[in-house]
């Protein structure tokens, strides 16, 4: 089964029934936990082969699927989901695609208030952190390199964590909104653009300068004038 340039409405829904039946009771991803995860490993600093993170979806084993042609079917809907992530992170805020959006599970009308106590990207963010655990040294040299990046992984935290934490680490931190997480959750298709950009910059061969070759002192100048090259262009 060739896996889809991105996941229609039926895929997203059977991936996320095979996800509630066979991962997350053995403590693997719902589809939002999911979408955050392939999301770290799409903007990595290192790439994360599919043999290394597959087993992680699930809890740690992969199921034992009836035969093959299931077995190819989850194969093709987490690739699909792969390739629909890595689309995503070309786009900003203001063009992206309704079919590349983040996965994540929003109230019927967001704009209604829904109390603070709902955990609006919680999971999506738990499942971003996950993936750059696979990675992790790598990630802090770029968190230790770019104050921007740690700026966007400290509101992912907001998202995991609901707090808000000061300055003092030892104090208990600020619940966040919901209308913070809101905020924070419009915001993830433009930080994962930043993100993808800084990946293709870092990731891309760059040919080292090299200076044109200058005559010795004492060689004929190259501008055909006869002197030393160090009584005449070299001067």
């Amino acid at each position: 089964m060739k896996p889809p340039a991105y996941l229609d409405d039926a895929q997203i829904e059977r991936l996320a029934d095979l996800l509630d039946q066979r991962a997350v009771p053995f403590k693997g991803f719902n589809l939002e936990a999911l979408d955050g995860f392939l999301s770290a490993l799409v903007v990595a600093p290192e790439t994360v082969p599919a043999d290394e993170w597959q087993p992680v979806v699930w809890g740690g084993n992969p199921p034992r699927w009836s035969d093959e042609a299931e077995a190819a079917q989850v194969e093709a809907l987490l690739q699909g989901h792969w390739n629909m992530a890595s689309a995503r992170v070309r786009h900003g805020d203001d063009d992206l695609p309704d079919h590349l959006a983040p996965l994540l599970w929003l109230p019927e009308d967001v704009e209604v208030d829904q109390g603070d106590d709902l955990d609006v990207g919680r999971d999506w963010a738990f499942g971003f952190f996950r993936g750059v655990e696979l990675r992790e040294t790598a990630w802090e040299g770029w968190l230790d390199e770019n104050d921007w990046m740690d700026e966007i992984f400290v509101l992912f935290d907001r998202l995991a964590s609901g707090e808000v934490l000061g300055e003092d680490p030892e104090a208990p931190g600020t619940p966040i909104s919901y209308r913070e997480r809101l905020e924070i959750v419009s915001s993830l298709p433009g930080m994962l653009a930043d993100l993808h950009h800084h990946r293709i910059e870092a990731l891309t061969p760059r040919e080292p300068l090299r200076r044109a070759d200058t005559p010795d002192r004492n060689d004929a100048c190259s501008c055909g004038s006869g002197k030393k090259y160090k009584k005449c262009c070299g001067a």
